[in-house]
């Protein structure tokens, strides 16, 4: 990397703040500081410096700049940061200055990672881990994407990798040595074995209940139930803000209106959906369309019904999955005479009755569909389409003729691809610009 060209970027938020930090890799960053901010200081010690733009002799700032040498740095490379305060013409005139100096220009989205991806500082698995980490809204998010980027998917899928390498070791053994049929024999089963414990350990990954997606997404929750049963109405009280309209009128929602919650630090969408009735016209058929769509996909249907009046029962495809995926509530029980039904959770968006109920009721079913928090879980699709070809070519290793060696040694070959792709090992060009355009460009 020493004839690519240094990068620097605002890698703070943008807009008026008490302080801006811009970054810069690549190896002009120990020459930058030296035009812009002499001295340079020791390396990795904060240093009160003027900045200078050295086209104008003009002072830009008094500002902290600090120093880090490669290769222990984030990037792998010599690395600089200005921590400058955050009015918008200082960070304009200093990115200028950067600009112009020879060798120099704006990152890219992304960049800062993908130089810490080639120069072996981090692998697909913890990018992406970063990313989320950006991204975390809640706790339990912020928990799942840190274990992420300190490697724990990566420390797993390596050691499974690890284990494929062993087992295709042994089988090149039975190969090399197949004119000794114990010698053979003994390799081939050993490496049999191991692949046996491997994809029973596999499957069990996979068999999660997408838990890491739904951590990294969100739980979902769709409020569904005839119209004017109060849901809307819920969901502000659920936010906490006007985020959808009331009204008497029935059919006034059409379509669905998304809120997101952290909730004991999970992440839950609360989706309202239009009443569920037969329709009146073309646009409110294709809201109820719509309505059980998202109640098909939801991992939890509250079913709303007006405590004040007679229950409506839910179409039968909204309401399966059982108790743990679907929910009855009576609402309105504020109204003088109304009367939850059996086994239905009372609430009122008006006063508030029965909210905390539900709210726990909430976070503890979402809990128990995400489970054990602690374990390594997958969390991107990508992930579980390469350990699902994993583990097909391990079935075949398992499962296909035993005697032919070099093809079961092409099996070990095809499952060990599948997980290094995962980490970046092999094979990873077309995937590489999907993740890293997600980031912000200072990162």
């Amino acid at each position: 990397m020493a004839d690519a060209p240094t990068i620097f970027a605002l890698s703070s938020a943008p807009g008026r703040a008490g302080v801006a930090v811009v970054r810069v890799s690549g190896p002009q960053a120990g020459d930058l500081i030296d035009a812009l901010a002499p001295p340079r200081p020791k390396k990795r010690f904060a240093a009160l410096r003027r900045i200078r733009d050295p086209q104008t002799g003009q002072t830009l700032d008094e500002a902290l700049v600090l120093w880090f040498a490669a290769p222990r740095t984030e990037t792998g490379e010599d690395m600089a940061e200005f921590h400058l305060h955050g009015g918008a013409a200082i960070i304009k005139g200093v990115l200028a200055a950067l600009g112009r100096h020879p060798g120099c220009r704006l990152a890219e989205p992304g960049e800062f990672a993908r130089r810490a991806f080639h120069n072996g500082k981090l692998d697909l698995a913890q990018v992406e881990g970063l990313a989320d980490l950006i991204e975390a809204e809640t706790e339990a998010q912020r928990r799942q994407a840190l274990n992420q980027m300190r490697g724990a998917l990566s420390d797993l899928y390596e050691g499974w990798r690890a284990e494929l390498l062993r087992a295709s070791a042994l089988v090149e053994a039975a190969i090399d040595f197949s004119d000794e049929g114990d010698v053979a024999n003994d390799a081939f089963e050993t490496a049999r074995k191991m692949v046996g414990e491997l994809k029973a350990a596999i499957a069990v990954h996979l068999e999660d209940g997408n838990r890491g997606e739904i951590l990294r997404d969100g739980f979902r929750v769709v409020l569904a139930g005839p119209p004017n049963a109060g849901k809307s109405s819920l969901l502000n009280a659920l936010a906490r803000r006007e985020a959808a309209i009331v009204s008497e009128e029935a059919g006034t929602t059409r379509d669905a209106i998304e809120v997101r919650l952290d909730l004991d630090g999970l992440p839950v969408i609360v989706t309202d959906t239009a009443g569920i009735r037969e329709p009146q016209g073309a646009v409110e058929r294709e809201g109820i369309r719509r309505t059980l769509e998202h109640a098909r996909e939801a991992d939890l249907v509250l079913w709303l019904s007006d405590a004040s009046a007679p229950p409506v029962a839910p179409p039968p495809d909204v309401s399966a999955g059982g108790d743990k995926f679907f929910l009855s509530l009576a609402s309105k029980i504020d109204i003088p005479g109304a009367s939850p039904g059996a086994r239905m959770l009372g609430v009122s968006a008006k006063t508030g009755a029965g909210l905390p109920e539900l709210i726990r009721r909430l976070a503890g079913i979402a809990r128990e569909r995400l489970g054990d928090l602690s374990s390594p879980a997958i969390t991107r699709e990508r992930y579980r389409n390469q350990l699902q070809a994993c583990k097909g070519a391990l079935e075949q290793f398992m499962s296909l003729d035993s005697s032919e060696h070099e093809l079961r040694a092409e099996d070990l070959r095809i499952a060990a691809q599948a997980m290094g792709r995962i980490t970046g090992r092999v094979d990873v060009e077309d995937v590489l610009g999907e993740i890293f355009a997600r980031f912000c460009i200072g990162k």
